[in-house]
């Protein structure tokens, strides 16, 4: 089996409503692999590069603020198909439209919002790892329980 490697934002209205372990388990209780993890504070040049694609939207300002407003949690998370069940587990980005038992159904009214920001395919997820962890960062541990979350066929 080859894992796959997303990066997951926890932003800043989960840390400042205080629901970042709640949110972090329901990634890990899925059998996620933790592999990096930071708190950091977004520079305006670091919000630019990341929501680049979003430049010229008329929301980007608000978005923008938002992000640098506090800090955020950045976590590289590995596992069987991660960009997907990220996604998946993750929800819908408009909060209201996000089924209940995700993290944005569970937690998120806004579009923006939305306690998570989740890679959305195998190659965006690597250029965003890249522009948040150094190599040395990222940790290459195995899950002790590994045997319990994938089956032999599908354990590296």
């Amino acid at each position: 089996m080859s894992k796959e490697r997303t990066l997951l934002i926890i932003k800043p209205d989960a840390l400042n409503r205080r629901i970042v372990g709640e949110v972090i388990n329901r990634y890990e209780r899925k059998g996620l692999n933790i592999i990096a993890m930071k708190m950091m504070q977004l520079t305006e040049e670091k919000v630019n590069e990341h929501y680049a694609h979003h430049v010229d939207k008329p929301f980007f300002a608000s978005l923008k603020e938002f992000m640098t407003k506090s800090p955020a949690i950045f976590m590289v998370l590995e596992g069987k198909n991660a960009v997907e069940v990220v996604r998946f587990l993750s929800g819908e980005t408009e909060g209201t439209k996000a089924l209940p038992g995700t993290v944005r159904g569970d937690f998120a009214l806004s579009i923006q919002n939305n306690i998570v920001h989740a890679s959305d395919s195998v190659e965006n997820a690597k250029r965003e790892i890249a522009r948040f962890f150094s190599d040395e960062e990222l940790s290459q541990h195995k899950l002790v329980d590994e045997e319990m979350i994938y089956s032999p066929g599908e354990r590296d």
